[in-house]
């Protein structure tokens, strides 16, 4: 194999030829002797060679062929849901690259067809009847909260479709029939991480604000009441404030707040991402200025954009997937970065992309398309290996048990305090 390193000195031309693999192991000791390099870095060399050289054995997949297997995908490109949803749409599409450029489901390319709901619940129906009816979809993902879930999941059991929630957390999802599924946890979970986060923090009161507007919401704030007040922790509740979806004028429920005697330990906001960063800059603006905990509605980058510098010291539980130093988040992310020119903006981005490997995954085990066999290959996952951790239904359940992520704003950027595993999580229902 001929070098190419005509524009260097003998020494870096060998060096970058080994490096590259376009010499043998042979070649690299004959030009390394007549040159008099020493005999470790010759084997150093000689190793480089060998593992390029593994590199190029490694055969290429088959393109996939034939009819496409086809996926649908409903997110919120635009509306109050678009800072997550586009970027659970991008994971989903990149996962999909990637399957075909390894040679596809069963041989066969995958086509994800994606239809935007909106962030409105009738944009939603229809968008998931046009991907039923229309396209003809193997089975669905999609949405990243609770009410758009809802919307998509009667629709698909109807149809008899699996309908995978990528990002959406309220627990009776499931609970519409056996074709739905959810993969990230509920939101028990997550409420129960951030109830015993303040209880190792030694904060016994707290001020609670809801979006009195969305289910995911609701849930959040019942279930961290829930667990908050539980006996181990033997929280209390000392104030409760609500406000609705698109709100900009937070004023009313900061003065309640701020009118506390004594005030209480922190503050506990469930919000969406669209009110996540204004909620936090009006409180500090109040005065307020304890400390706030949320859920994965402030994993989101409108938190940061809107809250600036207020933003900082906020704590929120989310799902593993992107903050994390791990060889799978690692490469997740530089793919990411590669075909998108921007670091994942949310953990959500993570989620669309394990989606739809998830969904490939049962296809693949089912050894059929058919959105039976999909479905019954989906609820005996076992162990499955996201960027978002591992995925497992049991016997009864489609909720995985998964671990929390704990995320601080620190001068300005979202940084992994801790994976944890809720040590008691209210009942679902």
């Amino acid at each position: 194999m001929k070098p190419r390193n005509s524009g260097l000195d003998p020494v870096s031309g060998l060096i970058e030829d080994s490096l590259s693999g376009r010499l043998s192991r042979r070649d690299i000791a004959r030009r390394g002797a007549a040159l008099g390099l020493a005999a470790p870095l010759l084997a150093a060399m000689g190793r480089f060679a060998s593992d390029a050289a593994a590199q190029d054995a490694t055969p290429a997949a088959a393109a996939p062929t034939g009819e496409p297997i086809r996926l649908g995908a409903v997110f919120g490109l635009t509306g109050g849901m678009a800072s997550i949803d586009v970027p659970g749409s991008r994971g989903a599409l990149l996962a999909a690259d990637e399957i075909n450029a390894n040679g596809g489901i069963l041989g066969r390319p995958v086509e994800l067809v994606l239809e935007d709901g909106r962030t409105d619940v009738t944009a939603t129906t229809n968008a998931t009847r046009k991907l039923i009816d229309e396209s003809q979809v193997a089975a669905l993902l999609g949405v990243n909260d609770t009410t758009y879930a809802l919307a998509v999941a009667p629709i698909a059991q109807e149809a008899g479709r699996v309908f995978l929630t990528t990002g959406a957390t309220g627990p009776i999802i499931p609970d519409v029939g056996d074709f739905i599924f959810m993969l990230p946890f509920g939101d028990n979970v997550q409420a129960a991480a951030g109830a015993e986060y303040a209880k190792g923090e030694g904060w016994t009161t707290c001020g609670l604000l809801t979006d009195d507007q969305l289910d995911f919401t609701l849930f959040l704030s019942d279930f961290f009441k829930q667990r908050f007040e539980d006996d181990d922790i033997n929280g209390k509740i000392v104030s409760e404030q609500t406000f609705a979806s698109g709100d900009t004028d937070f004023s009313a429920q900061m003065t309640e707040f701020a009118a506390l005697d004594p005030q209480p330990d922190f503050w506990y906001f469930s919000a969406a991402p669209n009110e996540a960063g204004t909620t936090v800059r009006q409180a500090r603006d109040a005065g307020l200025n304890q400390p706030i905990l949320s859920g994965d509605g402030f994993d989101t980058p409108l938190l940061v954009e809107l809250g600036g510098d207020a933003a900082n010291g906020v704590v929120f539980a989310t799902h593993q997937g992107v903050y994390e130093e791990t060889p799978a988040v690692t490469a997740f992310r530089a793919a990411y970065e590669k075909q998108f020119d921007t670091q994942p903006e949310t953990v959500f981005a993570a989620l669309g992309y394990d989606g739809v490997r998830l969904l490939a995954d049962a296809i693949e085990r089912a050894g059929s398309d058919d959105p039976t066999a999909i479905r019954d290959a989906l609820a005996a996952t076992h162990d499955f290996a996201g960027v978002t951790g591992a995925v497992s239904y049991e016997e009864g359940s489609r909720i995985p048990t998964k671990g929390v992520a704990l995320v601080e704003i620190v001068d300005g950027q979202y940084t992994f305090l801790r994976n944890v595993t809720p040590e008691r999580v209210p009942p679902a229902s």
